[in-house]
């Protein structure tokens, strides 16, 4: 592995902390991060989560950030990467993150898509987390859906990605011992309703806790694209239920 190079101490603090500069220069960047024990992507991911650990929120967290992209590290990995340490750092802190990540892995607006892509690149500008493929459970949907893995531990973690127009049947998690669903709306707007209650509309940052056993739908607003990340709630025995589509006039009748 190549030595990795690094001058910021010297050009930054040369004149005034000397020691400090050279610790940081040669000691840090010569030594630690040049020893071939981990991989240099390894390293960013490590140094990443430990920023967000302590809270730190400046432009060496973005250096790092870029860093990371610049080591291999992809837009679907630092997601996976930042929601996992939200867990354990804080949901602030995630988002506070993620912000700066947009800014660092931003992706030029495509040019030449096709016109049969009804707007999915469009939309994916939009949002963090990749809209993914085409739900494998869309049997279960009204309109197309796609489906992205986030993470697998400590439990399962998809981001769940509506068309206009599109939303799923109605469904219940079951569960002997816990289980349950949670959402939280990533982009564009869309809606959730459990059995007997009214629709309450979802916006980026709307959190909604689905309880074992409830009765529910959820999916995007008749004109607007709409995801969600879902969080499989752990139960013992847990098992979905699918059931009647939800009703078209009931639907329409959303704005």
């Amino acid at each position: 592995m190549p030595k990795v190079v690094q001058t910021a101490g010297r050009e930054r603090l040369g004149e005034f902390a000397p020691d400090f500069a050279r610790y940081n220069d040669d000691v840090l960047f010569g030594e630690v991060w040049s020893d071939d024990t981990l991989d240099l992507k390894t390293r960013s991911i490590i140094t990443v989560v430990t920023f967000m650990g302590r809270g730190l929120m400046d432009s060496s967290l973005k250096y790092h950030l870029m860093n990371a992209k610049k080591n291999g590290v992809s837009k679907q990995e630092i997601a996976a990467i930042i929601t996992h340490a939200g867990f354990y750092t804080g949901w602030p802190t995630a988002w506070a993150v993620f912000n700066m990540a947009k800014e660092v892995w931003v992706d030029e607006p495509a040019t030449d898509a096709p016109a049969a892509d009804n707007g999915k690149e469009a939309y994916q500008q939009t949002i963090f987390f990749p809209v993914g493929e085409p739900n494998p459970y869309g049997k279960f949907f009204d309109g197309q859906s796609y489906l992205a893995p986030v993470c697998g531990e400590p439990f399962p973690i998809h981001n769940v990605t509506f068309e206009p127009g599109c939303r799923n049947h109605w469904h219940v998690h079951h569960a002997d011992k816990g289980g349950g669903q949670l959402l939280i709306a990533v982009g564009g707007r869309g809606y959730y309703q459990e059995w007997g209650k009214e629709p309450v509309e979802m916006t980026p940052g709307t959190v909604i806790e689905i309880p074992e056993g409830a009765k529910h739908w959820h999916g995007a607003a008749p004109d607007s694209w709409f995801s969600h990340l879902a969080f499989e709630i752990p139960g013992e025995n847990a098992s979905n239920e699918w059931l009647e589509p939800v009703d078209p006039e009931a639907y329409a009748q959303l704005k």
